[in-house]
């Protein structure tokens, strides 16, 4: 078997080693990462500009292939380029930080599983729930158990899931629950600064808070309760539950 190994932290993120460190016992895994992080950068793809691929190295021995370009460009470029024989699965992370709630929108981990499951490989997507420097070992793990599940077990391949591990000790962890993606978002704020040459720029922060819309059965809210959340997601965006009140409305428009 052949896993392709990626993130958005950058190549050199300890939760991408963690991984690699596991699955490897079970397949062969290529990493192809950003060469710098690409948090938040959503399913991006590079296309006004060359898409460079080096050899990145660790301890002078050949670690993967680091893209300068976002987490869906390594998916797409490693399945059809750099990989030299059929992927059977895409494992994207282990990221710094949860990716629930409508925080997946801008995930570009989960947006290179989802890139995974478009050209037609099982794909999935692991969070660890701190932006602290953690201990990713049993959230890499899981996302070996999760691996050779999806492989063997999981009838539905063709949808990726997003997998949400909290970060606690393995003794801690209450269990694992599958989720639908609740409305839990980043709140955002701006600080205001000026540079030394009293340019005004602004920095980003905020934080992402449980909504009171989060009810029992959502990503966010198992894993504030100490369980892992296993989430199902799709690139499709339609409302299909709109669809039969829009096209009775749109036909009373008047086109003049």
């Amino acid at each position: 078997m052949r896993f392709l190994l990626t993130n958005d932290d950058g190549i050199y993120a300890k939760g991408l080693s963690a991984l690699y460190q596991e699955l490897s016992q079970v397949a062969e895994c290529l990493i192809v990462a950003p060469e710098i992080e690409q948090s938040a950068v959503g399913h991006a793809i590079t296309m006004s500009r060359p898409l460079m691929v080096r050899a990145a190295r660790k301890n002078g021995q050949f670690l993967g292939y680091a893209i300068a370009g976002t987490p869906a460009d390594c998916v797409k470029i490693g399945i059809k380029e750099l990989s030299q024989q059929r992927v059977d699965l895409v494992v994207s992370g282990i990221n710094r930080g949860a990716n629930v709630g409508i925080n997946v929108i801008y995930s570009g981990t989960v947006s290179a599983a989802t890139e995974g499951a478009i050209l037609g490989i099982p794909s999935m997507a692991v969070s660890l729930d701190t932006r602290a420097d953690a201990d990713f070992s049993f959230a890499a793990k899981f996302a070996r158990r999760m691996a050779l599940f999806m492989l063997n077990h999981y009838p539905s391949r063709h949808i990726p899931l997003n997998i949400n591990v909290p970060a606690l000790p393995e003794k801690d962890i209450k269990g694992v629950v599958v989720t639908r993606q609740g409305t839990t978002r980043f709140t955002e704020s701006f600080e205001k600064r000026v540079d030394p040459r009293e340019n005004v720029y602004y920095w980003l922060a905020g934080e992402t808070k449980l909504s009171e819309a989060d009810q029992e059965g959502t990503d966010a809210l198992a894993l504030s309760q100490g369980l892992i959340s296993i989430t199902p997601v799709y690139y499709d965006l339609t409302r299909y539950d709109v669809l039969e009140e829009l096209r009775g409305t749109i036909g009373k428009l008047e086109m003049k």
